[in-house]
Parts: C-alpha cells; sequence; structure tokens
C-alpha cells in the first residue's frame, strides 16, 4: 500500500494551491470585453451569391488596372497568369482536364462572391484594406482579364448583381436561399 508522508502531503498541497491560483490568475489576465452591435456590424460583411449586402460604391475597369498594378500584380503576375500566389486569369476548357487550371473566370459561379473575397481577404498583406469602390474597381478589371467585362465597364451593386460568369452552372447551390 502506498501513503504519502507529511512533506509529501504538503508538496501535493502546496502545489495544487498554486495551479489553482495559476489557473485563476491566468483566467483573470485574459484580456476580453463584450464587443457592440457596431463592432460586429464591421466584420458582419459577407456577401452572398445574391450579392444581398453589396455596399454603395462603383469602380471602373480602368480603375482597377491601376489598383491592379499597385496593389496585386506582386503576387499575382502583371496579367494575373503569372507571380507566386494563384493564377487568377485564363483556365477556360480546362475543368474537366486531369490539370484543371482554377481562375476567377473559369472556375468561380458568382462575380458577388469573388467581390466579398476580395474585400474581406485582399491584398494579402493587409486584408480589408480596400475601400468598397476600389474593390468594385479591382474586381471590374479582373472580369475583364477574363474576357466577361468589356474594357469600358463599370461595377456597382446593380451591375455586379448581372455579371453571369462563365461557370455558373457548374455549381449545385447548398443553400439555394443565398441564390
Amino acid at each position: 500500500m502506498f501513503t504519502f508522508d507529511d512533506n509529501t502531503r504538503l508538496t501535493v498541497l502546496a502545489t495544487s494551491i498554486t495551479l489553482a491560483i495559476l489557473s485563476n490568475k491566468a483566467e483573470a489576465d485574459v484580456p476580453g470585453r463584450l464587443i457592440s452591435e457596431s463592432e460586429i456590424a464591421a466584420w458582419d460583411i459577407s456577401i452572398p451569391p445574391s450579392g444581398a449586402g453589396l455596399p454603395e460604391g462603383s469602380g471602373s475597369v480602368a480603375d482597377g488596372a491601376e489598383l491592379y498594378a499597385a496593389q496585386c500584380a506582386f503576387c499575382h503576375g502583371a496579367t494575373g497568369t503569372e507571380g507566386p500566389a494563384d493564377r487568377l486569369v485564363g483556365g477556360f476548357g480546362s475543368l474537366t482536364s486531369d490539370a484543371p487550371t482554377k481562375t476567377l473566370g473559369s472556375f468561380w459561379p458568382h462575380a458577388t462572391t469573388a467581390f466579398d473575397y476580395i474585400r474581406r481577404a485582399m491584398p494579402f498583406y493587409a486584408p480589408g484594406s480596400l475601400k468598397d469602390s476600389e474593390v468594385y474597381a479591382v474586381t471590374a478589371y479582373l472580369l475583364h482579364l477574363n474576357g466577361i467585362l468589356p474594357e469600358d465597364a463599370r461595377l456597382d451593386a446593380q451591375s455586379l448583381r448581372a455579371v453571369t460568369m462563365p461557370n455558373a452552372a457548374g455549381f449545385v447551390a447548398a443553400y439555394p436561399s443565398d441564390n
């Protein structure tokens, strides 16, 4: 039978008390507070395929070309087909091949969700830093590079919803109410 001597009991007791104190102190030191409705609203910016919640603003292909050169080309290349990050242009007809090229033009089913992704996640080094009009412009430019919009196009909430992507029929909606 195993028994504790008094020194072992004191060591176990002291260790237990120390752990309890440290545990409570760690919980007390964790910063935190309830966040406000306005703080939640600032992060609640997801745009579904339907385009519900698209913000005000607009951007042209020409403005997007300038922004792309300054903010995106470093990662995606000057034409969207080269660079260390994902290719954004081309890939048409490759989705059924053994090596599909999944780009904005060949793969994405909704222009609205491309806008959403660019708005929340790009540029990589400063996600969410683009103004809404800049996101419309970059989206317009990328859609133009993929042959989806003409060179003189301008996107806003209405015109973005009206864009039909080449692979729009390539997906089955998991939640039909989001379309």
